[in-house]
């Protein structure tokens, strides 16, 4: 098995937004801000060759909106996901399996695109079968009003119409080596992969810790749905990811990768933090 990060381009997201309750006098140590408080994000994705499969997790943006709508979010940075894939040596015709952790817009917004002459859509990953959980999509397209804004039905409603949308109920390993569990403070149903990389497990993070400024406990996103239960979430995942020696990879750290993990006095921190090369 082989793994790549797949660059997406960057996004500014309001620091305080980002980090909930931690006052700005704390965050701004761990995750530095510009002069109108806001902080420069990664959309970062990870493709897992193993054997004939090509399996990507999360797929950015996308290309479709308007200049009106993206001017929101400051979108910077070289790369793009057609020329991460093609510097990792694929194209989006080779995608055999696309796993969206959850459906707001900077996750999943990539997976369609405008078809020829932008008089439709049609999905950027033609050969695949696309993967989240049930929940989330019911949530998704029939979304609260805190949420509402964050998932865009031209997002989500031509996988759906593809057939190639495939709901999980239940935690499991629905792709070789790869086991999907679920998790719900952040929006709910989002799914995380755990990926066994030649016996080690490789963690995609996603939403449930954006970055390693997340890590201490109680430094959780004012986007989260359910703050509590991501406390409990993260409890939870922290057990498991200690005892096992999980090595985490992030979506959204604009510095750092991949880390590893450590009990401390003050509870988990981070143990080493890198590039995804200095654990696989």
């Amino acid at each position: 098995m082989n793994v790549y990060p797949i660059e997406t381009g960057n996004l500014k997201l309001d620091g305080g937004a980002m980090f909930g309750v931690v006052p700005k006098v704390l965050w701004q140590k761990s995750y530095p801000c510009d002069e109108n408080n806001l902080c420069n994000w990664s959309m970062r994705c990870l493709l897992i060759e193993d054997g004939d499969r090509k399996i990507l997790v999360d797929n950015g943006i996308g290309e479709k909106q308007d200049e009106k709508w993206l001017k929101h979010y400051y979108l910077n940075g070289d790369d793009n996901l057609y020329d991460s894939l093609e510097k990792a040596g694929f194209t989006t015709h080779d995608i055999t399996d696309v796993i969206l952790t959850h459906m707001h817009f900077d996750h999943c917004g990539g997976s369609v695109k405008w078809n020829e002459d932008q008089s439709g859509y049609e999905l950027t990953f033609p050969n695949a079968t696309y993967w989240t959980s049930r929940k989330q999509f019911e949530w998704a397209t029939n979304p609260n009003r805190r949420e509402k804004a964050s998932f865009l039905k031209e997002n989500i409603l031509p996988i759906q119409e593809s057939g190639k949308l495939n709901l999980i109920d239940e935690e499991g390993e629905y792709i070789p080596n790869i086991t999907f569990k679920l998790y719900n403070g952040h929006t709910d149903g989002q799914l995380i992969p755990h990926i066994n990389v030649n016996g080690k497990t490789l963690v995609f993070m996603a939403d449930l810790l954006p970055a390693t400024a997340h890590i201490p406990m109680p430094w959780i996103m004012a986007y989260d749905t359910r703050p509590l239960q991501t406390l409990k979430d993260k409890e939870r995942f922290f057990t498991e990811a200690v005892a096992n020696d999980y090595i985490l990879f992030f979506e959204h750290d604009i510095v750092n990768e991949a880390c590893s993990l450590q009990e401390t006095p003050k509870g988990v921190r981070v143990k080493e933090a890198g590039k995804l090369s200095d654990f696989i």
